[in-house]
């Protein structure tokens, strides 16, 4: 379904929406705008799984601006994670060498890093891993002008803690002490994600949301199994989101907010005429609802320019540019979907 797209006006404060079933809490139109967001969204994520040709949508801002997919194991970067990194019958499947493979992946958060170190090194193993060789390639990289972190977050540089000049050394030195803290052992060992997030949390350079990625990417492992309904945490343009949609959160905090969005999901699609399609019966998570809030925070940039932000920014940076190289989709296997997917078309190119 398209979405409304407004015509740029100057900026003000957002008119209250009330909606019985939300009260005490008040929502702007960006509410709504939400919902219309995530269902169109995934709908691109199934024209383009079908092989179906472009356009993929015929709503203005989705066509020309990059946006993530309403489930975040769906994402390119993910989904690399998940199939090339975590569940390879080629590599050690202990904790130890899984949590060491997982975080590697995931402090550059850049599919060609982990193939270029792959290239040079041969496979990934803790076993084998020295911090010489390691360092020794990257430099090369970026000495040779590549790019070996992704835009998608900021990494915090770690020169304080760790001392390199070089922010990939500090990242590298981060890991050692990890595994010299057993850090895989004992996050195999606790019950909640929340006490998963507080063990990252206390490394130097791990912010509240970097720990939150980070256990929600362990947990795609066999290494733990917790619900992804347990526990969430916004991260900045999630927050940015979250007080677009909400005027008033009418005494819910943040996280609150974000669990009443996946309670609400099946009725707010139905209240709105949206045909939401599923991952293949999966519900969007808490981690979805977060990320779909960063989302509609950017979209809303073009969508609803007269509803700001605290940030303070009013363009999308990233334009859309499909990626040709197909993907088959592969998800944790404890989730039991990887039995259920069919797209019926042999080009699975769906996922950014």
């Amino acid at each position: 379904m398209p979405i409304a797209v407004r015509p740029t006006t100057a900026s003000a404060e957002p008119t209250p929406i009330v909606l019985r079933h939300l009260t005490p809490a008040k929502v702007s139109e960006v509410y709504e705008s939400y919902w219309r967001f995530a269902a169109e969204r995934q709908a691109v994520f199934f024209r383009r799984a079908r092989g179906e040709m472009r356009p993929w949508t015929d709503n203005p801002v989705l066509a020309i601006y990059k946006f993530t997919n309403a489930y975040r194991a769906s994402d390119r970067a993910s989904q690399y994670l998940i199939r090339h990194v975590i569940y390879r019958d080629d590599l050690p499947s202990s904790p130890r060498e899984v949590f060491f493979r997982i975080l590697l992946f995931k402090l550059f958060n850049k599919i060609e890093t982990w193939e270029l170190l792959e290239r040079a090194l041969g496979p990934i193993t803790f076993e084998d891993y020295r911090f010489a060789a390691y360092d020794g390639v990257l430099t090369r990289a970026m000495q040779a002008g590549r790019r070996i972190y992704s835009a998608a977050y900021i990494m915090p540089p770690g020169s304080r803690a760790f001392g390199r000049s070089a922010k990939h050394q500090n990242h590298l030195l981060l890991l050692e002490r990890m595994m010299a803290d057993r850090l895989a052992e004992r996050l195999a060992q606790i019950r909640t994600m929340q006490e998963g997030f507080e063990k990252l949390r206390a490394y130097p350079t791990i912010g509240d949301f970097l720990a939150y990625q980070f256990i929600t990417d362990v947990n795609y492992s066999e290494l733990t199994d917790f619900s992804e309904m347990d526990f969430v945490v916004p991260g900045p343009g999630a927050r940015d989101g979250l007080r677009k949609c909400f005027v008033d959160p009418g005494g819910l905090n943040e996280p609150e907010l974000i669990r009443l969005m996946a309670d609400l999901q099946e009725q707010e699609f139905e209240r709105l005429g949206l045909d939401f399609q599923s991952l293949w019966g999966r519900r969007l998570q808490l981690i979805d609802c977060q990320n779909l809030f960063c989302e509609v925070d950017k979209y809303a940039r073009v969508a609803h320019p007269q509803i700001a932000g605290k940030t303070g920014r009013v363009r999308i940076k990233q334009k859309f540019e499909p990626i040709p190289k197909p993907i088959e989709f592969f998800y944790p296997p404890k989730w039991k979907l990887n039995n259920k997917i069919c797209v019926d078309a042999p080009d699975r190119s769906a996922a950014e």
